[in-house]
């Protein structure tokens, strides 16, 4: 990734300088950060005892021998998300009721206790191995929440649970997410538990430095405050975290839906949502799973505002991804291929105010279709516009802009707006950019393509520019 100090150019009353880039006193991601926003989207995988009850959230006393999954396929599923166009797997290592998809030394509720594989079975193992051949990145849920385990709701608990942690940590290769939610029940004997977060952080922080931790709170990415998949319009990547917690004394969901532009820390959004009802596998669900459709219109407003997407997609009890969510997913990939399949602004004349589009154009890579290398357009102030000349008249639908956030997240506002025959029309309007913003709006025919930032925390610093016909 390019260092945060780069040297950018910066437009000043129609004049080019090279400068040294200013940082702001804003939030600003770490080169951890930022490669995970490049991730974009991945999949949820719910699985476990509750695949073959049929519930939820499990009791903690369901016998072992209730899972036994017979056509478990780990490189099916790797198959299917990569059609999807998802770029890793996320999967619920352990869920609240404590069974273990791996032969933990710290419980007695695991697949080694279960008839699957005649108890040598590896769920994790499989599926971390597949995800390696497959070129995924492979994550981990890892509930602290247990309703099985004798000592949860004791001070030992927490060494049990560092304990498991580890063994994840450790054991599986490296882990791009960790994720935690903020579900803190009673145990099997009737109380709740403290959760040393403050160890279990410092012990992923050890064992997987480049992992980004999930929760209310990060500290890697936050919950976006529903289960819908979706973020505000508005969504700043930075978040006061002081004096909140996870779980039930989290930040309102109001906040976490839009961050906070001048936050103390740089936690952004994802955004977390299941493809049927139920985020365990339910057969009286097989009809009611997502469209393709329906999948496009989440990846646009949360992807398409700056978030990233976490798509679950539970397997059946074969341990299979079952065709109806096969089909939809491979349909929205294909969907979602064919709306990026052509960039309509690659290697559009750019030009600043008073430029025009004469020989005279800012020499960056703005619009070469990669963000990370290109030294980006700064504006002169929080009122800066970029002219793109695509050099002959082309009908689009979509626009795609992206932020350097490597310094900042800065603009608060800005519009779209296309050259016709009787001036400029505006064709769209929106508020912060971040790592990606999508919108869309009726088709246009148009030449030249106007990016007016109205208002912003910062010099407005854009690194990619796209322009699509959906």
């Amino acid at each position: 990734m390019p260092v945060l100090n780069r040297l950018c150019l910066l437009l000043l009353v129609g004049a080019f300088f090279k400068v040294k880039a200013q940082t702001p006193a804003l939030p600003l991601p770490s080169p951890d950060q930022l490669a995970w926003h490049e991730t974009n989207f991945y999949l949820f995988l719910h699985f476990g005892p509750n695949t073959f009850t049929n519930l939820e959230w499990g009791h903690g006393t369901e016998a072992e021998d209730l899972f036994n999954p017979t056509e478990l396929d780990c490189d099916q599923w790797c198959r299917v998300a990569k059609a999807a166009g998802a770029k890793g797997l996320i999967i619920t290592a352990k869920h609240h009721d404590g069974f273990c998809l791996w032969p933990s030394r710290y419980s007695t509720h695991t697949v080694r206790e279960s008839p699957w594989r005649n108890g040598q079975g590896d769920v994790l193992r499989e599926l971390s191995e597949a995800c390696r051949r497959h070129g995924l990145l492979f994550g981990v849920y890892l509930s602290p929440w247990d309703r099985n385990h004798p000592q949860y709701g004791t001070p030992e608990y927490n060494d049990v649970y560092a304990s498991t942690l580890t063994e994840l940590l450790t054991g599986y290769g490296p882990l791009f997410e960790v994720w935690w939610d903020g579900a803190n029940g009673e145990g099997p004997n009737g109380k709740r538990q403290t959760y040393d977060f403050h160890r279990f952080e410092k012990l992923v922080a050890q064992h997987q430095p480049h992992a980004v931790i999930f929760s209310d709170i990060g500290p890697g990415c936050r919950w976006a405050g529903n289960e819908q998949g979706t973020v505000n319009e508005t969504n700043w990547g930075g978040l006061d975290t002081a004096g909140f917690g996870r779980g039930a004394t989290g930040p309102p969901a109001d906040r976490l839906q839009t961050g906070q532009p001048y936050g103390a820390l740089w936690i952004p959004a994802e955004c977390d949502v299941s493809i049927r009802p139920g985020w365990f596998y339910h057969a009286e669900e097989d009809d009611k799973v997502k469209t393709p459709d329906q999948l496009w219109d989440i990846y646009l407003q949360s992807v398409g505002r700056g978030a990233n997407l976490i798509l679950n997609v539970p397997p059946d009890r074969r341990g299979r991804i079952h065709p109806q969510d096969s089909a939809a997913l491979v349909a929205f990939g294909q969907k979602k291929d064919a709306a990026f399949a052509k960039n309509l602004a690659l290697g559009a004349r750019l030009c600043g105010p008073r430029c025009g589009f004469g020989p005279k154009k800012i020499k960056t890579a703005l619009t070469d279709g990669d963000w990370s290398t290109a030294e980006p357009f700064i504006g002169v102030d929080s009122t800066s516009r970029l002219w793109l000349d695509l050099g002959r008249k082309k009908t689009f639908n979509a626009v795609e802009l992206q932020e350097w956030i490597g310094e900042g997240q800065r603009i608060q506002s800005f519009r779209v707006e296309v050259e016709q025959k009787d001036g400029w029309k505006e064709v769209a309007r929106s508020t912060t950019v971040g790592h990606k913003k999508i919108l869309t709006f009726p088709a246009v025919k148009a030449r030249r393509v106007r990016i007016s930032v109205t208002a912003a925390l910062a010099p407005p610093s854009l690194s990619e520019v796209k322009v699509f016909r959906f």
